[in-house]
């Protein structure tokens, strides 16, 4: 009996893959928080998880920029730019420590399927 990577592993690959994203997309809006102009962005997770879960792993390999949407800020810059440092900086904290959490969770995956796999 073989056994399909894929489908042992479960949407955790994904979780991490759309984490490492994020944490791109945030950090550039933490870099232009000076910029005039800018507009800070940032991808709803748990809807791209949601299209995810009906698409089976067929959504490995696309890109998630159509999933982006731009942050609407509390308090609007004069300069036209939206991205609120105190904001960015606890998303992607939040970020950060999901992140963590998906690798554990994927980290976990590895070591039974390494029992399993020795016979344990």
């Amino acid at each position: 009996m073989s056994i399909r990577i894929e489908e042992s592993l479960g949407v955790h690959v994904r979780a991490l893959e759309l984490r490492m994203q994020r944490s791109e997309i945030l950090s550039a809006n933490l870099a232009n928080e000076d910029t005039p102009g800018f507009q800070a962005r940032d991808i709803d997770f748990a809807s791209e998880m949601r299209q995810l879960e009906g698409s089976a792993f067929s959504a490995l390999g696309r890109s998630t920029d159509a999933g982006l949407q731009y942050r609407l800020p509390m308090q609007p810059s004069l300069d036209g730019n939206t991205v609120e440092l105190a904001v960015e900086q606890a998303e992607f904290s939040r970020n950060a420590m999901d992140f963590q959490t998906s690798l554990t969770f994927l980290s976990m995956k590895f070591q039974g399927l390494k029992q399993a796999i020795e016979g344990r």
